[in-house]
């Protein structure tokens, strides 16, 4: 019923269809279920004398006089208009709208909406909002505030949408059963998606945020429940059983295990004992250890005569995975086939890799996403290991899977997250964590700096650099952006370079280089070459350089906190004592909070935890982590007790109805089995 071509409605069109394509919206039902990002308040009208400077007000207005177009330049038209109300004037500005001309006539009355700018005792909106008063739709309301592509505009999506639900609002079925619905107090589904896009107070708005979100929950969590039952009980997997090599290992290691890795390895060796296919994540803070005990799981499959893969989400973070497993099997004598394989490995060396994988000479490969592409065949892969798990969706995991016998999966993660999420989002799999940092590791000492003090930053660095020490200038974008006042990486390279530490070596790396420049220059860093290294977030993980002691990250206020900490985790690695230096230019306390967590804490499970409590589990829904792109779980939620109540909830309902047979679980069945339609397990 709502799986109408979203062209055919009203409005839409062939060439506005194409627009809304690019926003995932191909449906009545997908335009439904696109939520809006925020909203504004538009129930109050403000007097003119009462507006402040910066904030976004609603005013009721007339012209004051006949407003002026003049043309600046080529492409560039202004129009000038004064308005008044009975408390005062302002003036407005619009650029490149000549048709408000015919619009604008003295004596009628308006709405205006935008940002007040106050100079000079003079005060302006620039490019507002203005709409007739006898036919204004959103004054007196609160508004939504969508995702945009370029073409479209919010008003354009608002009456869209507007339309769907006045055209389709009783054919919008409810996906929850009534009896769940009733029993957790959820409103009905056609009006949690009407007070999401249209609240009509905020009471309404809660529910309507709490039903949508325990719905887009129990979608998720059973069909990962779901994937892990049909996992465990479908098939048969790999029995390694032969750790030989991998205690040959832990013999040579010049260091004593944590007993958290220990613990860790002892749950991994009772999962690979077993027929059934291992699915593992192990979490564990930055320096916390987990790559030796990826590597006892390899060598484990290794000694019991299977192939092993490892894939991470960068060519960085890969070819440090292949040094680390050198490095161990040297260090034990072990002579074992490693190969590396990444998409800018040569054509030629790349066939060679692929024919000796096949035929099971290579017992361990290591690499990126191209371990998963088309053409990659293993004579028997007995183990999958990948890293940095968020960049890695269900789907891609079962891709390489596929390409053996179920092999046993091990998943790492150094983004904390708090166990309860951990559970929802990893839902398919069994959780370890390695909660124990290994001794001797030292705490790196975190600083806030207002932007003003910036200079201080530079200083300190210099200082370090000149006892031999190196580091890092991490800023959020590659280049300058029109739209946003960030630190660009590339620009800061070349002010630095001609200014602060022009006397010094500095290096640039960001994820638009080519992977042959990246290596070039994280090795030079690495080798000492560089004194100072300018970078984006590529260097959040997989960059391991002893000798690195400062990490100065410029607009800290724009990154997550679990990523602040990633990035703070690249120093501290060697004996000299380590600093963070956070440059925060956002003036709130919410923010400052949030900075004041990373000084307070150097534990990454106490940051997500502190993090949870400020912003709500949105943000670690993201889709990079649960790969799941179709619901953007981090707009509608902010509950972390909904995450709990559904995740009983779901575990209650699999263990009475496996099958979610019965009339009532039809519609959520379908909705699982749509969101999951690559995973052929579910439900068979």
């Amino acid at each position: 019923m709502l799986d109408v071509d979203i062209q055919f409605l009203k409005g839409v069109g062939l060439a506005r269809a194409e627009k809304l394509h690019r926003l995932g919206i191909y449906t009545i039902k997908d335009l439904l279920d696109y939520f809006p990002l925020k909203y504004e308040d538009r129930r109050s009208v403000k007097n003119i004398i009462d507006v402040e400077d910066g904030k976004k007000c609603l005013l009721k207005v007339q012209l004051f006089e006949q407003p002026k177009n003049t043309r600046v330049r080529k492409n560039m038209n202004i129009i000038k208009a004064v308005v008044k109300d009975d408390t005062g004037f302002a003036a407005l500005t619009f650029f490149n709208q000549d048709f408000l001309m015919d619009r604008l006539v003295l004596d009628k009355w308006y709405y205006v909406f935008g940002v007040i700018k106050q100079s000079f005792g003079k005060l302006e909106l620039i490019s507002p909002e203005i709409e007739f008063c006898e036919k204004d739709w959103k004054a007196g309301k609160i508004t939504p505030v969508y995702g945009l592509t370029y073409g479209l505009t919010n008003n354009e999506l608002t009456k869209l949408t507007r339309l769907a639900l006045e055209l389709y609002y009783d054919k919008i079925e409810d996906v929850v059963p009534d009896e769940i619905r009733e029993q957790h107090n959820l409103i009905h589904r056609k009006s949690a998606i009407k007070n999401l896009h249209f609240p009509e107070n905020g009471r309404k708005y809660n529910q309507a945020k709490r039903s949508m979100a325990f719905e887009k929950l129990l979608i998720m969590q059973l069909g990962l429940l779901s994937i892990k039952s049909s996992l465990r009980s479908s098939f048969s997997g790999n029995v390694i059983n032969n750790t030989e090599i991998s205690d040959k290992l832990m013999e040579k290691i010049p260091y004593e295990l944590t007993a958290a890795q220990k613990k860790v390895i002892d749950e991994i060796k009772e999962d690979l004992k077993k027929q059934k296919p291992m699915n593992r994540l192990v979490q564990g803070d930055v320096g916390s250890g987990k790559t030796v005990v990826a590597i006892y799981a390899i060598l484990s499959a290794v000694g019991s005569g299977y192939q092993s893969s490892m894939m991470a989400p960068t060519e960085i973070l890969a070819l440090q995975h292949y040094d680390t497993i050198m490095e161990y099997l040297k260090m034990a004598d072990l002579n074992i086939n490693v190969a590396f394989l990444s998409g800018s490995t040569k054509a030629k060396e790349k066939k060679k890799i692929l024919e000796d994988l096949k035929n099971g000479e290579i017992q361990i490969i290591v690499g990126t996403h191209a371990l998963i592409e088309k053409g990659v065949e293993f004579k028997n892969i007995g183990l999958v290991v990948t890293d940095e798990q968020h960049r890695f969706g269900v789907r891609q995991r079962a891709m390489i899977s596929n390409k053996g016998n179920n092999p046993d999966i091990l998943v790492m993660t150094a983004t904390p997250i708090p166990r309860t999420l951990a559970l929802m989002i990893y839902g398919d799999l069994d959780i370890s964590i390695i909660d124990e940092m290994p001794p001797g590791r030292q705490k790196v000492i975190t600083t806030v700096l207002k932007q003003s003090d910036k200079q201080k930053a530079y200083d300190f660095i210099r200082a370090q650099v000149a006892e031999g020490r190196q580091s890092y200038i991490v800023a959020p974008l590659v280049e300058e952006s029109e739209t946003m006042e960030l630190d660009s990486a590339v620009e800061i390279f070349n002010t630095l370079k001609d200014s602060h530490f022009s006397d010094l070596k500095l290096g640039l790396l960001h994820g638009k280089m080519n992977s042959k420049d990246k290596e070039k220059i994280i090795n030079e860093f690495y080798e000492g070459k560089i004194n100072v290294l300018v970078s984006t977030t590529v260097i959040e993980v997989g960059v391991n350089v002893p000798n690195a002691v400062v990490m100065l990250v410029l607009n800290a206020e724009r990154f997550g906190l679990a990523q602040l900490h990633q990035l703070r985790g690249r120093v501290g690695r060697g004996k000299y004592q380590s600093y963070c230096i956070l440059v925060n230019e956002n003036k709130s306390k919410k923010s400052a909070d949030r900075m004041n967590i990373l000084k307070k804490t150097d534990n990454g499970f106490l940051v997500a935890e502190e993090d949870l409590k400020i912003r709500g589990p949105g943000d670690f829904f993201g889709t990079r982590q649960h790969g799941l792109s179709k619901y953007e779980i981090q707009n509608i939620i902010n509950d972390v007790e909904v995450v709990r109540e559904v995740q009983d909830l779901s575990k209650n309902i699999l263990a009475e109805n496996p099958g979610l047979n019965g009339k009532s679980f039809e519609n959520l069945k379908k909705e699982i089995i749509n969101l999951f339609k690559d995973e052929s397990i579910i439900f068979n």
